[in-house]
């Protein structure tokens, strides 16, 4: 008779440190993912960690089949008026495509097993930025959860090379009104495009991205860790660690030398992945923010990689580079009480409520005509993410 498989052992890791220890089988998992994403790493999350993790609990759920890592879940609870909510490791801004790592051959029993043990942890959970075909939400029953679309994460098709998807996607007009801008640019002095992958390129290169940031969303309200000292010694660290394994690259548009434009994006395997751009709105007429991107996708192209993942909102500068969406979801729900039930059916009638009033019009005239109203905070399952 044939023995059954060994269960797997299941545990809950809460220190940065044990976390650390399983950096390589835990990024041979992300590596198979079905949809890959470099913020799942081990160094990244660890970093973040470290950075943000204050007054959270680490509960990252792991299983384990004859000492073989084979199924893990980062997560942390944090207190939310009075209940314990489970979220990714990374929150909503810095886990794009997060989800339940699974080794090949690991049944949705696996993932249920370790599913299970994060939703016994908390009152409920709320994770942002799962894929539509999620490991984690293929192992529990519809009912169990809310899946609301959040991000329509715009995707190019780079696979044909540079040369044929710039003249596929961008029109004559569009070639010559770049062709048109940019000697405008030259005609006030030397016009370059720096590439930074290595330790000391990027953390030279990170200070002048910073700057540009901050003259982007200066008097605006800002998403992004580029905006905060915390959210900016986390960049530091998180990428001198990609550094190394050379999967970050930071382009930055200069003219005579000053940074005026640049984009942060990571390599994992043949697929960019966008972190955020951003540029000198005092030369917006010149049209930095586009020559920034559509470098870094020439210059992607040309190292071999076949997939732009924008990730963030279908904003308009991305919607002509964009040959599909596959839709980033958050998931709201396997509660493990009442009031976690009622916390999650409350969060999703809020989000609805706020989607309604972004297309009522006399909503729409409000939010751009008072700017104090969009300065207000909101929950942050409600972050917009533009990239």
């Amino acid at each position: 008779m044939l023995e059954s498989p060994q269960e797997p052992q299941i545990e809950v890791i809460s220190s940065a440190s044990a976390l650390a220890e399983l950096a390589a089988p835990w990024d041979e998992l992300v590596s198979e993912m079905r949809r890959p994403s470099p913020f799942l790493l081990n160094s990244w999350l660890v970093e973040w960690w470290r950075h943000y993790g204050e007054s959270r609990s680490l509960s990252v759920v792991v299983a384990r089949r004859g000492g073989r890592l084979v199924a893990a879940l980062p997560l942390y609870i944090r207190r939310q008026l009075g209940l314990r909510v489970a979220e990714f490791v990374g929150g909503t801004e810095c886990a794009p495509l997060a989800d339940l790592l699974l080794a090949p051959g690991e049944s949705d029993e696996t993932a249920a097993a370790v599913g299970g043990r994060a939703a016994d942890a908390g009152d409920f959970v709320n994770l942002f930025g799962l894929s539509g075909d999620s490991r984690l939400v293929s192992a529990f029953p519809a009912e169990t959860f809310h899946l609301v679309e959040r991000l329509e994460a715009p995707v190019l098709d780079l696979s044909s090379g540079w040369e044929a998807v710039y003249e596929t996607r961008l029109s004559s007009k569009a070639r010559a009104n770049r062709r048109r801008r940019r000697r405008q640019l030259e005609a006030l002095g030397t016009v370059e495009v720096e590439l930074a992958r290595t330790r000391d390129e990027l953390e030279r290169d990170l200070e002048d991205a910073f700057s540009v940031y901050q003259l982007r969303w200066r008097g605006r309200r800002a998403t992004s860790g580029f905006a905060t000292p915390k959210g900016r010694a986390f960049y530091r660290a998180a990428l001198r660690q990609l550094a190394d394994r050379d999967m970050a690259r930071l382009l930055t548009l200069r003219l005579d030398g000053r940074g005026i434009a640049f984009c942060l994006y990571l390599q994992l395997g043949r697929t960019l992945y966008g972190v955020t751009m951003a540029f000198d709105p005092a030369l917006g007429r010149f049209g930095p923010g586009s020559e920034i991107l559509l470098s870094t996708l020439e210059s992607a192209a040309g190292e071999g990689i076949e997939r732009a993942e924008f990730l963030g909102a279908a904003a308009e500068h991305k919607q002509r580079l964009t040959s599909r969406v596959d839709p980033v979801y958050q998931v709201l729900g396997l509660a493990g009480t009442a009031r976690g039930r009622a916390a999650a059916n409350a969060m999703v009638a809020g989000i609805e409520l706020r989607r309604r009033a972004k297309r009522s019009k006399t909503a729409r005239g409000l939010y751009y005509r008072l700017p104090r109203i969009r300065s207000l905070p909101k929950l942050s399952s409600d972050r917009r993410h533009e990239r």
